[in-house]
């Protein structure tokens, strides 16, 4: 006679205010956005006992709910997600706070939890990610496509990422279109001063690489970011230009990201120059990267500011 083998137990937290209005972009026009947040929750606990032996014990969602036009409390409640109203979202990771502030809480104190489940994919959860790691805890991120962060997806690997359009039945999976949040187009909304366009910074002279197309739009994304946020200054500095990345397009990882820089600098439309300085409060001599734009480069002219 064959024995099944007894579930584990795993803990599920829901960033329902960020996977809440991803669906009011990323669904097809007439679904609803709360009952698909409801289905993913019901088919993750069901996927969680069948495919992974776990039974999902505690179940978490945070949102700032009195900004939500759809009631989704009582919802929540009768698929056994207990919630929690995070007000003063203006905070952005307000709600994010709190959910980490609990994981922990889970982590320290019900011993019997294996598991911990995010349905999230900021990169603010890499903290608390490599927490539980560290203390032997597996963690599984339900997010999708596009929206998840590409570092936590690298610290978590893939391995431990459930795509949540599995969750998803067939019909609405394969036309959800997976929506990021994106710098306004600079050709749109171009930086002014004063009401005015920027006037583009005299450059001295510069020997760029051998202009070139940019070939992906992840290249275009970045220089268009560069041109938008620092076009208006004579040098950029790099470090942070990538924090802006990092914010601007966290699907990628940070080493994708840092591989865009010499995809700019390689088609003519950056250089990057080593610099030397003097730290005002330690007086040590410190070296530091600055970008340089090429304003002659097609690509800067069709997406520079004004």
């Amino acid at each position: 006679m064959t024995v099944s083998p007894k579930p584990g137990f795993a803990s599920v937290f829901i960033d329902f205010e960020n996977i809440y209005y991803f669906f009011r972009e990323a669904l097809p026009e007439g679904v609803n956005a709360r009952d698909m947040v409801l289905r993913l929750v019901r088919e993750l606990k069901k996927h969680m006992l069948e495919e992974r032996q776990e039974n999902c014990i505690i179940l978490h969602a945070y949102a700032d709910f009195e900004r939500i036009e759809d009631d989704a409390m009582g919802d929540f409640y009768l698929v056994g997600v207990e919630t929690h109203n995070v007000l003063g979202t203006q905070h952005k990771n307000a709600a994010d706070m709190r959910l980490c502030i609990d994981a922990l809480e889970t982590m320290y104190t019900r011993s019997e939890i294996g598991t911990f489940v995010f349905v999230a994919g900021d990169r603010d959860y890499i903290p608390v990610v490599q927490h539980l790691k560290k203390h032997a805890r597996n963690v599984l991120i339900v997010a999708f496509p596009g929206q998840i962060s590409g570092d936590l997806l690298n610290i978590v690997g893939e391995e431990s990422f459930l795509d949540g359009r599995t969750l998803l039945p067939d019909e609405i999976a394969g036309r959800i279109s997976i929506v990021r949040k994106k710098t306004p187009s600079p050709a749109l909304e171009p930086v002014a001063t004063n009401g005015s366009h920027a006037a583009k910074p005299a450059v001295s002279a510069v020997s760029f690489a051998t202009p070139k197309r940019l070939s992906s739009a992840h290249e275009r994304e970045a220089l268009g970011i560069l041109l938008h946020d620092f076009g208006k200054h004579h040098e950029v500095y790099v470090m942070p230009y990538l924090y802006r990345l990092g914010n601007e397009m966290s699907d990628l990882d940070q080493y994708e990201r840092k591989d865009l820089v010499n995809s700019l600098t390689s088609a003519g439309a950056i250089k990057v120059e080593k610099r030397e300085g003097v730290d005002r409060h330690t007086g040590e001599r410190n070296t530091y990267s600055v970008i340089i734009i090429n304003w002659d480069h097609p690509d800067v002219r069709v997406l520079s500011p004004g």
